[in-house]
C-alpha cells in the first residue's frame, strides 16, 4: 500500500495487524530467551555440533604428548594445552562434553615462553597454559591413538 492511497484503514484493521505482529514478536522473543538444550550448529562436513562442544574445542587446544605426560597416563592423568583464558571449571566442562568423562581434579599451570634467537634476530615464544586432568579409576581418554 502506498503512502498516499485513497483507501482508508479502520481502527479494527490497525488493531488486528498490530496484534498479529505482537503475537509473532512474542513467539520469537519466547524462543530467544527460553531455557532449552544448546542449539545445533551446522559444520562444513554436515555434522551437527552443539555450541557447548564448539566452545569446548576452543578451550582444549591440543593434547600434550611428551615423555612426562605419557608417564602420567599410568596415574590416570592426562595433559592438555588449553586456552590462555581457560579456568579449571571451563576445562572440566570441556573434557566432559568432548570425551564424555567427568574429571576428578584439574590442575592448571602457566608456562612462560622461552627467549629464542635466529642469527641476530631475537624474539620470544608465546606463553601458554597447561592443564593436568585427573580422572577417576576405570575412566580413560583415548588421545594417544594416532600418535
Amino acid at each position: 500500500m502506498s503512502l498516499f492511497s485513497s483507501k482508508k484503514t479502520t481502527k479494527e484493521e490497525i488493531t488486528k495487524t498490530d496484534t498479529t505482529t505482537d503475537a509473532k514478536e512474542a513467539a520469537s522473543m519466547k524462543d530467544l530467551y527460553s531455557e532449552v538444550a544448546p542449539k545445533k550448529v551446522a559444520t562444513k562436513a554436515g555434522a551437527k555440533v552443539s555450541k557447548v562442544a564448539n566452545e569446548a574445542y576452543r578451550v582444549l587446544v591440543s593434547p600434550l604428548v611428551t615423555e612426562k605426560a605419557t608417564a602420567l597416563h599410568e596415574e590416570n592423568k592426562y595433559v592438555f594445552v588449553v586456552a590462555n583464558d581457560a579456568n579449571k571449571i571451563s576445562v572440566a566442562q570441556a573434557i566432559q562434553s568432548v570425551y564424555g568423562v567427568s574429571p576428578k581434579k584439574v590442575n592448571i599451570s602457566n608456562i612462560k615462553g622461552k627467549a629464542v634467537s635466529r642469527g641476530n634476530v631475537r624474539g620470544r615464544r608465546s606463553d601458554w597454559r597447561k592443564a593436568v586432568v585427573t580422572l577417576a579409576k576405570g575412566e580413560t581418554i583415548k588421545i594417544y591413538e594416532g600418535v
